[in-house]
Order: C-alpha cells, then structure tokens, then sequence
C-alpha cells in the first residue's frame, strides 16, 4: 500500500513513471522532478492543445468550452495569455493587497470571537470568494452568488442538469451585461478584448471565464485548511513565525510545495511518443505530476519535513513553463496574508475535527487538504 503523503516514492525512485489509467484510458505520470520540469517546457512533444483533456480526468461532461489560455500551445497561448494577464497582476497592486489583508483579518476575528469554526466552507469558501471580487474587479456581492456553488464549481453539484451548468449561465449573463454596460471589471475586459485584430468570440470569452472559476478554487480552499491545520497540529510553528515574520515569504511556498493542491495536470501527445519507458500512442495523455515531483529527493532535501525556511524551494505547484499559473500571485497573497493574521492575532489553533480529503484513484491514494477542519481559534495576548 502506498503512503498517502508522497504515494509516488516507489515508482519515482525505480522508474520514474507510474503507469496509470484514469476515466478507462492509460495515462502515464512522470513523476521526477527534472523530468515533469522538462516535460512541461517541451510544448511540442506534450500539448496542451487539447480541449476538455488538460484536467484529469477530462472535462467533457462538464463544460462546452475550451479553457482559455491553458488549453492551447504557444505561440496562441502566449496571445491569450496576455490578454487577461493585467487582472491577475492585480494580485501585486497595493490597493488590492490591502482589501485581501482586510478581508483576512475580518473573517479571523470573527471566527476567534466563535466557539468553533469549519474552516473548509465557513473560512476558506468565503475568503476564496470574496478575495476574487477584488481580483476581478466586480462587486464584492458577487461572492454570495460563487459561495453557493460550493468548494468546485464542476464536483459540488448545482441545480442545473448537468454540473457546471450553472457556471456557464451565470457567466453568459455576466457577459451579455458586460456587452451592454462595459465597465472596468474583468468580464467587460474580456467583452472588449481582441485577439489578432478580431474581437474575442462569445465562446473565447466563456472559456477564460471558466477557466477563472473553477482553475483557482479547491486549490485555493485545499491550501487554506491545510495551512490551519497544520498550524493545529504543530504549536511551535506560530511562534516560529513570530519570532521572524520575514519567515512568511518561505513558509508559503513550503506549504505550497507540501500541499501541492492539484495533484497533476494532463498533456497530448501529438505523435506516438516514449515517455520514459513507456509507450504512448498518438493522441493520448500523459500526466505531469506535480505532487511527486515536489516530494523528489533529488530536488528537496528531506522532502517530507515541513520546514517553513526552506530555501530555496524550486517547487512546482503553480506548474512550470509557459503555462505557469496565472493565479500564483493571487494564491501566495491570500496564504501570506492568512499567516500574517495568525501571527498577529492567534495564540493557538485547536483542531476539534478533521476529515482529509482524499484521492482514491486506481493506482494511488493521495492525502490533500480537507472535507471538514473544525478548530477553535485562541486569540493572542
């Protein structure tokens, strides 16, 4: 049986490969740290030109658009990409920044002032929520809409008849109100965008929209509970953090790397292709497996120690290459900002009840983040 903390060990330090097979199809999944590096800069021989195909499993059943600028190659992705790149970058704007630290002290004392707090839906959903109205510049009531849809817009169910159904109609009527009253906000963005002297077809505009919701949402959620729970579970971390708040900077690309919250993404290959010993046929998958290949003991020394000054720390969590994740500098915000809350205001974190999430899949069962995470937080002083 694997271990559910790094359940690719084993093959990563035999093969390097684990053979895989998810939705029927055989998907093979580098798992070493140089190799899933590599992989994700060679385009060519692992393409992201695949609609519905880049998530795993695939996303046929629950979505009618290509997700835009991940499911493509360069050069077309780095023209996308560059279209939506200045409401990220947003993330790095003071004035955002200090609406996110906001938010995250709000949302803390009011759940020192609770007797207990679920962290999942009653933390972490909001705090995902509510930080995106400011990314996107939209009004922060949005948020109510986005929390009831619950910790993924594609796996938590909706009312429509299929899931993602209500994503999709509530992003249309965003975007036929962006068309008629465009304002400064990211759908009116997308509404007035071009791409290579055209404006971007409704479609084109559905699938940066989507990809939006539901790219940066249990991975965000995921990497928050783990964060407090962990926070829990070891006592001496907050006065670590205290003692050297600079600390912060490292300690949030630790829990990144330890969490690694998407476990793997999903490449083409647009020809019959050898992936480390293992055949693949033209047209079918590969996966690049960023848990593993945060936990490789040729990258991190001691990859199982949480150590929160770990440097350096070439982790790929947000991925690597040109696909690198447009929503980094919005996840480390909102993880920096947590951790500064907590050095600031809590004494102790007391975890009540914990149920992990976990990934049961054919060939590994992966521990990451939680269902529930109740805790009671002791307030410093």
């Amino acid at each position: 049986m694997s271990d559910p903390k790094d359940p690719f060990r084993e093959q990563r330090i035999a093969e390097g490969v684990l053979r895989a097979e998810f939705q029927g199809d055989p998907v093979p999944m580098i798992l070493r740290h140089e190799d899933v590096r590599k992989a994700a800069k060679d385009w060519k021989t692992y393409s992201s030109d695949a609609p519905y195909r880049v998530p795993i499993p695939s996303e046929e059943d629950v979505r009618t658009v290509r997700q835009l600028p991940i499911e493509t190659d360069p050069p077309d992705h780095t023209e996308y990409r560059e279209i939506v790149e200045p409401f990220f970058r947003r993330a790095k704007d003071p004035a955002v920044m200090a609406q996110v630290e906001a938010l995250v002290g709000d949302l803390l004392q009011a759940s020192i002032a609770c007797e207990s707090v679920e962290i999942v839906r009653e933390f972490a959903l909001p705090l995902q929520s509510r930080a995106l109205t400011y990314l996107l510049n939209v009004p922060e009531s949005e948020a109510e809409t986005w929390i009831g849809w619950g910790t993924h817009v594609f796996r938590d169910g909706g009312s429509g008849k299929r899931k993602g159904e209500d994503l999709e109609i509530y992003l249309n009527r965003q975007l036929d109100r962006a068309v008629e009253n465009p304002g400064d906000d990211f759908f009116s963005a997308l509404a007035q965008a071009t791409f290579r002297g055209r404006p971007l077809t409704r479609a084109e505009m559905m699938g940066y929209a989507n990809l939006t919701f539901a790219g940066g949402r249990d991975t965000i959620i995921h990497t928050v509970s783990s964060v407090v729970a962990y926070l829990g579970k070891n006592p001496r971390a907050l006065e670590f953090l205290r003692e050297d708040p600079a600390r912060i900077v490292h300690a949030v690309e630790e829990f990144f790397r330890v969490v690694s919250p998407l476990t793997h993404i999903g490449r083409v290959c647009p020809v019959d292709t050898n992936v480390h010993g293992v055949p693949v046929k033209a047209g079918d998958r590969v996966s690049l497996c960023w848990a593993s290949a945060n936990q490789d003991e040729a990258a991190f020394d001691a990859p199982g120690e949480v150590r929160l000054d770990r440097k350096p720390n070439p982790h790929v969590a947000f991925g690597f290459g040109a696909h690198v994740c447009l929503g980094a500098p919005h996840a480390r915000l909102l993880v920096r900002s947590l951790l500064q809350s907590c050095i600031d205001r809590v004494g102790a974190v007391t975890v009540l009840e914990a149920k992990e999430r976990v990934e049961n899949e054919a060939s590994y069962t992966r521990k990451a983040g939680y269902e529930v995470l109740r805790v009671r937080f002791t307030p410093l002083g």
